[in-house]
């Protein structure tokens, strides 16, 4: 069975699900959960307005990752969170290194249900991850 899961989370609907079904995956194994958020950072090249920064704010993802916490923690799963940050375009590999680093059993994430042209052209997080991953990986529509 899985002890431990490692789930990516955002603000989406399909992400709360995600966060649910670990809820209960812990549960009947007993196994704990690791929560990720990755911020996107946006690097700006040379110029008078080099720099970068960041797609959300950082006090949005740490409310987001409380939210989830405590949903974990009701349920009585041992849970632990992380916000980690990473270039735009990056965020499949980070989460397929975490599970790596954490020897996480399965990846559970959400699919934000992107039109399929758009899915396409722009690729989504979930599709990467799918490609990118050495262990199972569960996808919550």
């Amino acid at each position: 069975m899985f002890d431990k899961l490692i789930v990516a989370v955002d603000s989406s609907p399909p992400s709360d699900r995600a966060v649910a079904t670990a809820r209960d995956l812990a549960g009947l194994s007993g196994g704990s959960v690791q929560l990720i958020h990755v911020v996107e950072h946006v690097a700006v090249p040379g110029g008078r307005f080099a720099g970068g920064f960041e797609v959300e704010d950082p006090n949005d993802a740490e409310q987001l990752l409380e939210k989830e916490l405590a949903t974990l923690k009701e349920a009585g799963v041992t849970v632990t969170a992380n916000v980690v940050r990473a270039r735009v375009g990056n965020t499949a590999q980070l989460i397929v290194d975490a599970a790596s680093s954490d020897a996480a059993d399965v990846i559970i994430m959400g699919c934000r249900g992107r039109s399929e042209l758009t899915a396409l052209v722009l690729g989504s997080t979930a599709f990467k991850v799918l490609h990118l991953a050495d262990r199972p990986v569960l996808i919550v529509p």
